[in-house]
């Protein structure tokens, strides 16, 4: 009897203790959990993909958003909150935010977010080929330049999407998207795939033929030519893109400045007269010396300039000159005569400027 007793007196002593373990945890959680964090305005953090909760924590304090990693860590603790629970991306952190709403913020969803994360702005505008858009894309995401580069010109996701390496520039949509800060390569190439088939429309498939482009990336690559020539003045792009569908039409070689300019990279940057030197450079996409269109964009263009293309006007149009006044217009003509005059009118004004 008395070796029962003790040792349900051991297992009370026990259980007693355990009791009083859960309860000074509970209490330090509850505690901890009513700490607010130290920023007293609206502060932007990122959680980095892959980070575990000591580097977590080294953040928050590096950021001085909390000041007790004790009380932080004891409620950590208290709901089981592990390395794989934390959401990566970017999150808003209201003033004086307690400690269990922040650790709620960052826990990992069924989406794969955080509760409390929240979608960035990303725009690509200007952008003259991949490695532009790579560039400007991971300063706004996490998505690494490089990485982005190398996935996108593979052989395998060149196949996928249907295009080679001079067309691939067709499938990205200058605009503002919103995604969240951690997405990937993959993930970014896959919403502006999304973005390529909603745009591309049957209406626009349609007028796509009725102009007598046979692929998407043609209309494009014409629509990069259209806004390298004019990018000031939208309601010209309508009447270019008319004249130079006459030429492409007639077997005319397009002659476009922009297109010659393009094989020269930035051996041109701060040139100011270009001679018919600079026209020889031997290059596929120098439309002085091989005709059609050439084998890509020479640009990403806005979505607008496709459009217009879509869109021409139907104008007899074959020559065009930038007026004088140096206004960013031009004179458009129909016969080599009038072009001739436009031209030396042009140039008379470029002598006595």
């Amino acid at each position: 009897m008395m070796n029962k007793g003790f040792k349900l007196m051991n297992y009370l002593c026990i259980l007693a203790f355990l009791l009083m373990l859960h309860s000074c945890t509970s209490i330090s959680a509850y505690f901890g959990g009513k700490k607010e964090t130290l920023n007293q305005n609206n502060t932007e953090f990122y959680i980095p993909t892959g980070t575990g909760i000591e580097a977590l924590k080294m953040l928050l304090i590096q950021h001085k958003i909390i000041d007790d990693v004790d009380a932080f860590q004891a409620v950590l603790d208290y709901k089981e909150f592990g390395n794989k629970k934390i959401g990566a991306g970017k999150y808003i952190i209201a003033p004086n935010t307690e400690y269990k709403t922040l650790i709620n913020g960052f826990t990992q969803n069924s989406l794969d977010n955080g509760n409390k994360e929240v979608e960035v702005e990303v725009t690509f505008n200007n952008c003259l080929h991949i490695r532009d858009i790579a560039s400007k894309v991971s300063k706004q995401i996490e998505m690494d330049s490089a990485t982005f580069v190398d996935y996108i010109l593979s052989d395998e996701i060149l196949k996928k999407y249907g295009f080679n390496e001079a067309k691939i520039g067709a499938l990205f949509l200058p605009n503002t998207y919103r995604f969240y800060w951690d997405t990937d390569h993959v993930q970014f190439i896959e919403k502006m795939a999304s973005e390529f088939k909603t745009f591309w429309t049957a209406d626009r498939m349609t007028k796509l033929k009725q102009v007598g482009l046979t692929s998407q990336s043609d209309a494009v690559t014409l629509a990069s030519i259209i806004y390298r020539e004019q990018d000031k003045y939208p309601e010209e792009w309508k009447t270019i893109a008319g004249l130079y569908l006459n030429r492409v039409r007639n077997g005319w070689l397009l002659q476009s400045d922009p297109t010659f300019k393009f094989c020269w990279g930035d051996e041109l940057k701060g040139v100011e007269r270009l001679t018919y030197e600079h026209r020889a450079r031997d290059c596929p996409y120098n439309t002085y010396i091989y005709p059609g269109l050439p084998p890509g964009p020479i640009f990403i263009p806005p979505a607008a300039v496709v459009d217009a293309v879509l869109n021409a006007e139907n104008n007899d149009y074959f020559y065009m000159c930038a007026k004088p006044r140096g206004n960013g217009l031009h004179n458009f003509a129909k016969s080599l005569a009038q072009h001739n005059r436009n031209a030396r009118e042009f140039q008379n004004w470029i002598r006595n400027r």
